[in-house]
């Protein structure tokens, strides 16, 4: 962490190390993903899910249907909900993705894993974890599920990425928080009712799985969303 302390405070002396470490960093990343069978999915949710939470079961469950669907599983490679569905993909015989972070309290990258890659930076690992995917798949989390959740949005809105499936997974956690988009920024005027319209909530991995299934074979292009504007303010 001293490392991205530096980079943000503006130590200029080290600008041109820091900016070799990130240019490797992502060049690794690139290489990790193109090894990665086509198609994938990337999985997200907390890290302090245990293994016997329904949460986690779910995950699990997840994991093993995307992979008897044909897809490798792509996650941020920690425990909890990362660790259940990377399990699963292996439980389906299918390929099992983590792309970890090194963190002050160390999170050690889970043993389900077929590819594991870990970032020092999380901007570089972010780019991997949406480049690898034809959809996300996000289960109940923290900031930084948040922050996934609303950068897929962001880059789908913003046509930075193409249209691509977002499903949120269990309705009660997510409720009061598309009740907020709806009362707030879409009332406002802040975002349009396509931008809302980009996300799918289900209690049903299954029907998780089926978007994502539907999507690859249609290769998401039977319908490009258009922003109506340029920024994503």
């Amino acid at each position: 962490m001293a490392v991205d302390r530096q980079i943000f405070e503006h130590d200029h002396g080290a600008r041109a190390a820091h900016i070799a470490m990130i240019a490797d960093e992502l060049r690794d990343g690139f290489e990790a993903v193109d090894r990665i069978p086509r198609p994938a999915v990337t999985v997200f949710g907390s890290a302090r899910i245990a293994a016997g939470d329904p949460e986690y079961r779910q995950a699990r469950d997840c994991g093993r249907a995307l992979a008897e669907a044909g897809f490798a599983v792509v996650t941020g490679g920690g425990p909890g909900t990362m660790e259940a569905a990377n399990r699963g993909a292996k439980d389906g015989g299918g390929y099992s993705v983590g792309f970890n972070i090194e963190l002050p309290h160390e999170q050690k990258a889970n043993p389900y894993l077929d590819l594991s890659l870990t970032f020092r930076h999380f901007y570089a690992r972010k780019v991997m974890l949406v480049k690898a995917a034809e959809g996300f798949i996000l289960f109940p989390g923290g900031f930084g599920t948040l922050d996934e959740l609303f950068e897929s949005l962001t880059l789908i809105q913003t046509d930075k990425v193409r249209e691509f499936p977002v499903v949120l997974i269990d309705r009660g956690y997510w409720a009061e928080l598309l009740k907020w988009i709806a009362d707030r920024p879409l009332k406002n005027g802040m975002i349009s009712p396509e931008d809302v319209d980009l996300l799918h909530v289900t209690d049903d991995v299954a029907d998780a799985v089926e978007l994502m299934r539907e999507c690859w074979e249609r290769h998401c292009a039977e319908s490009t969303h258009e922003p109506e504007k340029a920024d994503a303010q």
